[in-house]
């Protein structure tokens, strides 16, 4: 026993000299850390990139920051940001798997240092299972294709690199990627412009398809993979857009029309059925389910556009799909009836496992990264029961959204942080479809970082490992305008 007592003695004299060496006299003071971005009660995975954080007053000018795990292990950073070892940070993770991070700070301001109210992370028991995040970064512009590229991202660490960027194309706009289940040996994403395309690449070998063709109408886009990987689905859409001239509104988009279709690309047919290319209703963004056995869709009634553009309604539909035989079922059936709640359903996404369908609530219209009010909306495909992730949501617009390959994470964007620009959020699903706090998408100095970025983030998902893509290669075949022609089924 007094073994045990000179021990627990000793570890207590430890941590008091260690603290006294790294802080003097500081000021306790009953309040949480203004910090940014904001991870007070996040809930993390344990691969997870470094949280490094800034204090968000300028008048700090040191920062000292102390993590200690609930199972073991502890973390130390000071400067003018918490800039913690990747490894040190990832062997304090691991080691508190399915427990807690407890996080003490302390600033210096004027000579005098102030310690805050410690808070805590989470790290979650589910593995994130992926390597990274793919996602299109763009400059704000409405006029002309501005600078914009698909970026993958290492989510372990800091490092970033473009798939494609728009400067190796110049004039053409890079959009609608999408990989298999995550798995990025089938990729595709489209082209617009003068050199339009859509980009299908299979186990290294790209093709690129006409942008167009005759009999669809419009382009292929919003693409979403079949589980087997020999189909993708599409939709096609003549897509506007008009700029509104009241306050906190900027722009608006609509379609024309569109239709939903599945792609075979060993083939390349594109398969319609007269019950997803409707003369009077609006068939947009299909995706299948886990299965492979139904294809989901959003639909609305036609409008006269753009007088009545906040008419613009979307429902979520369903249609049976026979991947053997390669065609469709004989009935839709509406799963979720937003025009009933006066109204509007964007962007669904069900979840690998098959329980659940997230998408997007809005009040019109399917563009809801301009809609302040969207929000995120799961669906339980077992009770049929929707609910508000009001774990999830913020009062500005929060949107696209995808999930990773064992359904424990989702990636979205939202503009919470400053109201302008869409950031990249990651928040944990737990078993009983619970939604933790969202973070921020880390970065090195991220105070620095997002401050200094005139990009917004769009379309993310999940990649298992880093996208193989020949940049330079598809850059000249972009430019050169060599296409196959797809045929209509």
């Amino acid at each position: 026993m007094n073994r045990y007592i000179l021990l627990m003695f000793g570890c207590w004299m430890a941590v008091v000299t260690s603290c006294q060496r790294q802080v003097e006299n500081a000021v306790k003071v009953d309040e949480l850390p203004a910090i940014y971005p904001d991870y007070v009660d996040v809930t993390i995975p344990a691969d997870i990139a470094p949280l490094n954080f800034s204090m968000n007053s300028g008048d700090i000018d040191l920062v000292d920051v102390t993590i200690r795990g609930s199972k073991s292990g502890e973390l130390h950073a000071r400067g003018e940001w918490a800039d913690f070892d990747i490894d040190d940070w990832h062997q304090l993770t691991q080691q508190n798997k399915g427990g807690e991070l407890m996080v003490t700070v302390c600033a210096r301001m004027d000579g005098q240092w102030t310690q805050y109210r410690d808070f805590k992370i989470s790290v979650s028991p589910y593995a994130l299972d992926e390597w990274g995040l793919t996602y299109r970064r763009i400059a704000p512009g409405y006029e002309t294709y501005s600078h914009m590229g698909l970026y993958q991202r290492d989510l372990s660490n800091f490092d970033e690199e473009a798939i494609i960027d728009n400067t190796q194309i110049p004039g053409q706009c890079v959009n609608c990627h999408m990989s298999n289940r995550t798995d990025p040996s089938r990729f595709v994403f489209h082209v617009r412009g003068q050199h339009g395309a859509t980009m299908v690449q299979i186990d290294g070998h790209r093709e690129w398809l006409a942008a167009k063709n005759e009999l669809l109408g419009g382009s292929m886009v919003y693409p979403y993979w079949h589980p087997s990987g020999k189909y993708c689905a599409f939709s096609t859409n003549q897509t506007r857009q008009g700029f509104h001239v009241v306050k906190d509104s900027r722009i608006e988009v609509f379609d024309l029309s569109s239709d939903v279709f599945v792609y075979n690309p060993l083939t390349h047919e594109i398969i319609r059925d007269s019950l997803l290319a409707t003369k009077d209703w609006s068939e947009n963004s299909p995706v299948f389910s886990p299965d492979g056995r139904w294809l989901y869709y959003m639909t609305c009634k036609q409008q006269e556009y753009p007088v009545q553009f906040k008419d613009e309604k979307y429902n979520l539909c369903r249609i049976a799909f026979d991947p053997e035989k390669g065609t469709y079922g004989d009935k839709v059936d509406t799963l979720f009836n937003a025009v009933a709640m006066g109204k509007s359903l964007t962007w669904p996404r069900p979840s690998y496992d098959g329980k659940y369908i997230l998408f997007t609530l809005t009040d019109y219209g399917y563009f809801s990264i301009w809609h302040e009010e969207s929000d995120q909306w799961l669906l339980d495909l077992q009770t049929g029961e929707a609910r508000e992730m009001k774990e999830m949501n913020s009062p500005r617009a929060d949107s696209y959204h995808n999930w990773n390959v064992n359904s424990h994470w989702v990636v979205f964007t939202s503009r919470r942080d400053d109201g302008l620009y869409s950031r990249l959020y990651i928040s944990c699903i737990d078993n009983e479809g619970r939604a933790h706090k969202p973070f921020m998408l880390p970065q090195h100095n991220p105070k620095k970082y997002y401050d200094g970025s005139v990009y917004s983030f769009n379309t993310p998902d999940f990649t298992k490992r880093k996208v193989d893509f020949d940049t330079h290669a598809a850059a000249i075949e972009i430019m050169g305008d060599k296409r196959v022609e797809t045929k209509v089924r």
